[in-house]
């Protein structure tokens, strides 16, 4: 099947500078500006990451629900 069937449209407002500077670029590299696009917001985001504490209600312990906050809080960075 089509790649294209499993992505979403998203329209982005750019300033016009960095529309000229995202075309010259992708024709720079040969490759579509969405691909530029979808490799930019890519790096910037960084990798998925998946939280063990999703899992915790297998875990066999019967004080997970008491200690969901502690069990949140060692797996995500407080963001200031």
């Amino acid at each position: 099947m089509d790649m294209l069937a499993y992505m979403m449209r998203t329209t982005v407002k750019l300033p016009e500078e960095l529309d000229a500077r995202l075309r010259h670029e992708a024709q720079r590299r040969g490759i579509t500006i969405s691909e530029l696009t979808r490799e930019a917001i890519d790096s910037h985001l960084g990798p998925r990451r998946r939280l063990g504490a999703a899992a915790a209600g297998r875990s066999g312990r019967a004080d997970v629900s008491e200690r969901i906050e502690e069990i949140l809080a060692s797996e995500v960075p407080l963001s200031h």
